[in-house]
Parts: C-alpha cells; structure tokens; sequence
C-alpha cells in the first residue's frame, strides 16, 4: 500500500458525493455507546452490531438514530467485517464504543466530499489518543498509533484471529493520512488493566502467536518483560508521561511476560 499525506480543509460544507456508514460494535456499551454515536452524527448512516448486551445499549444507540443489528459474537475481526457488510454505503468509517471522533477529524473528513472521486484513495490512515491515569498520552508507543479506519469496503476487509484487528486493503490499493485524532477513553482502572491482560490480551495473543508457528524458549521468556519496559518507557518516550507512561511501560512488560509464558505452555502442551 502507497501512503500519502492530506491536509484537512475548514469551513467546507459537505456535498453528496461521498456518503459513509459509520460502523460500531457493542457489548453492554450503555456507558459509551451514547457518545461514540453523537460524535459520528456527521455520517450518512450508523450501524451499531450488538452481541447480546443486557443492558440499555441497543435502546440508546437507536435512540441516537442508529440501525441495531444484532449478530452472535463471532470474534473481533469477524464482527466488524459484518458490520461493515451491514452498510448501505460503499465507504465505511469504523468506530470503537469507547472512542470518539475528534473535531479536527470530523472536519477532514467532511472535506473529502468535496473531492473529485478519481481524488480520493482507498483508505486513510487516522491517528489514535488515548486518555489515561487523567491525561493524554503522548508517548510509551500509544500515539499517533495509526490506524486504517475510513476505507471502501468493496477494497478492504477485516482481519485478525484473535486480537489486533485490523483492515486489509487490496494489493496496490493506496492510502492516505487524515488530520485530526480518533480520542480514546479506555476507562480502566489499574485493577481492570491487569485483569484484562490476564484475562484477554496475553491469552488471545499467545494463541495467535501459536498458531502462526511462533515459538519462544525460557531465555526470550527472561528477557522479554525488562526489553519492553526499555522501549516503552525509554525508547519510545513513555517518561514523558509521568506516572501514566511508567504504568503503561509497567503493564507493557507484564503483558509481554506473561503472552511468552502462555506460548510456552501451548508449545509444550503440543508436544505432550
């Protein structure tokens, strides 16, 4: 893929030529869902794909006049593929329930409606913030965290077995970097982080890991925590956070270690 770079115009009144589905999915999200909804309004339609929430998630998103679809849990790749084939539009802006569009962002997007269609690329690249521990982020490897989430379906699709989904464009298809942030708000307090590691990312990563053959050994296990603490928090500018960015380089190593340790016990649980 060929990356190029767009500056955001302003005060540009959006014409019909491109029309978007902002896409999001849901599990008893009746604390977000709200928010994520009111900061995508700018979209043509909203697609909100429930995996069975039990609390007020779906009422909400359709009172914010979002389309509630609700589909079984197949994984996180898989659901936000079907929500993308849910849209009524070819051009699909996905968006996490924790997360909210950031008014830069809005205001590049709304200008690529102005753009002739032989202007526009496939996809483009969007920044992504986190706010954590009570403030921004800016270093520890979480900023500007890129990602592709305004592309054209009918160009890219989903993928991801486990964890770290993410959109596949076709070979050759280009893209485009978008001013503006993607604004994160985890929401998790040191005990919900840890548990969530234990719980989810070190298990789910470790399984992908092993079933793309990687395999690790009691020295990789030994060092892996202390070399992703270094590049957290020294290489990649975490001290500048203070407190949040140790944490995040702390968790970071605690993850690592224990993703390493459950690759282990899978390789040699395969051998038994």
């Amino acid at each position: 893929m060929r990356f190029y770079s767009l500056i955001a115009c302003e005060n540009i009144v959006p014409s019909a030529r491109l029309k978007i589905t902002a896409t999001i999915i849901t599990l008893n999200e009746a604390e977000h869902i709200r928010l994520a909804c009111e900061s995508v309004s700018w979209a043509d339609e909203i697609v909100v794909v429930d995996s069975g929430s039990t609390d007020d998630t779906r009422e909400i998103a359709r009172a914010c006049g979002a389309r509630v679809i609700e589909n079984a849990w197949p994984g996180f790749a898989a659901q936000k593929q079907f929500a993308a084939e849910q849209a009524s539009n070819d051009w699909i802006f996905s968006l996490d329930a924790d997360e909210r569009v950031s008014d830069q962002l809005r205001t590049s997007i709304v200008s690529l409606r102005e753009l002739d269609e032989k202007r526009l690329v496939d996809g483009y690249s969007i920044a992504r913030r986190a706010f954590y521990m009570g403030r921004w982020i800016r270093g520890g490897g979480w900023y500007p965290d890129r990602q592709l989430r305004l592309y054209k379906k009918t160009r890219g699709h989903w993928e991801g077995p486990h964890i770290h989904e993410s959109v596949i464009l076709d070979h050759g298809d280009h893209v485009a970097e978008l001013s503006g942030d993607i604004l994160h708000y985890p929401g998790s307090d040191a005990a919900e982080h840890h548990r969530l590691i234990g719980e989810r990312y070190a298990p789910l990563g470790a399984r992908q890991m092993f079933e793309r053959g990687r395999r690790t050994s009691p020295l990789k296990i030994a060092l892996i925590g202390p070399a992703t603490f270094a590049r957290s928090f020294i290489l990649h500018g975490g001290f500048r956070d203070g407190l949040a960015g140790f944490s995040i380089a702390r968790f970071a190593a605690h993850h690592a270690f224990l993703k390493y340790l459950m690759l282990w016990e899978l390789q040699n649980g395969a051998k038994q």
